[in-house]
């Protein structure tokens, strides 16, 4: 997949802020993460399919405010019977065990900017923009929340080093990204 990125016009690549004599390394980290494929996976409410039988990637589906993952793939709990399934590789394949019957499976590979964060200010440059309570959130949990009056869906990735990825409608993008960008500021951030 090779299309053009939501951010192509806004992220640019260099320090930013409040970065002057300190150690690179422990400046926020800040990348769009594109190139990766979307689909959103719906369990209809009259479906009996029980989830257990199924996998996507070789993964299972996750529970309620978590995530489940391999190398390549990444399935993300949204709501009841909702989940987001993202991958470095076409899944499509995999997706046609899940029959029109009870499943909607959406492919939503360009609906969205995902901006990565890593640093340990991450949880301050949240909490700058959402009211999510984000201290006792860890690797594995996600959450839907707004940032600066925009919807989002927020994935931990990493507690060591903390790493966080943002999801945002493709057309908020810009928004989204200027929102992270100034609240990273006083921090110092590396665009990369």
């Amino acid at each position: 997949m090779n299309n053009i990125s939501s951010l192509y016009n806004v992220h640019k690549k260099g320090l930013f802020g409040n970065y002057k004599n300190k150690d690179e390394n422990k400046l926020i980290k800040i990348k769009e993460v594109k190139n990766i494929y979307l689909f959103q996976v719906v369990k209809y409410k009259n479906s009996k399919e029980d989830l257990s039988n199924f996998k996507i990637d070789g993964i299972g589906f996750s529970e309620n405010l978590k995530t489940s993952s391999n190398s390549t793939t990444r399935l993300i709990w949204m709501g009841p019977n909702n989940w987001y399934v993202f991958s470095t590789k076409n899944i499509s394949e995999n997706l046609k065990t899940f029959d029109y019957k009870n499943f909607a499976v959406t492919n939503l590979s360009q609906s969205r900017s995902i901006i990565e964060l890593e640093g340990d200010m991450v949880y301050e440059v949240l909490k700058k923009g959402s009211p999510l309570d984000v201290d006792n959130l860890k690797q594995g949990d996600c959450a839907n929340t707004t940032y600066n009056g925009i919807t989002i869906t927020i994935d931990f990735i990493l507690d060591n080093p903390s790493t966080i990825r943002i999801f945002g409608l493709r057309s908020f993008g810009e928004s989204l990204y200027h929102s992270i960008t100034d609240a990273s500021l006083e921090f110092g951030y590396k665009s990369i």
